[in-house]
């Protein structure tokens, strides 16, 4: 009985441990996700916003080329979501290095 309570106390001691050390790795990772870090920063200021912004532009013209045809099928809601909306909230809305979009309604 006594070595019972030994393999209990050492289990339950383990576990604790083992909690507390992946405890400052998760919040770390947390912060790490909510702050880019600045290579993404520059990376996404140089390369990412500039493509962005010509997939907006682009988006623009195809979505108006296809205009009378996407009216003629109903889908000028979708249509102006994926080739419009879409590069431009991830060009202009998100912050500098973050990878998801999200809208100020929305946090």
């Amino acid at each position: 009985m006594k070595a019972m309570g030994k393999r209990t106390l050492i289990f339950f001691a383990l576990a604790l441990v083992t909690l507390l050390g992946t405890t400052p790795a998760v919040a770390q990772e947390q912060r790490a996700e909510a702050q880019p870090s600045g290579g993404a920063m520059i990376a996404d200021a140089v390369i990412a916003r500039p493509l962005l912004a010509a997939a907006t532009v682009g988006g623009t013209a195809v979505f108006l080329v296809t205009l009378p045809f996407t009216a003629l099928g109903g889908g000028v809601d979708t249509a102006a979501e994926t080739l419009i909306k879409t590069p431009a909230e991830a060009a202009f809305r998100r912050c500098l290095g973050c990878t998801v979009s999200r809208r100020a309604d929305e946090l």
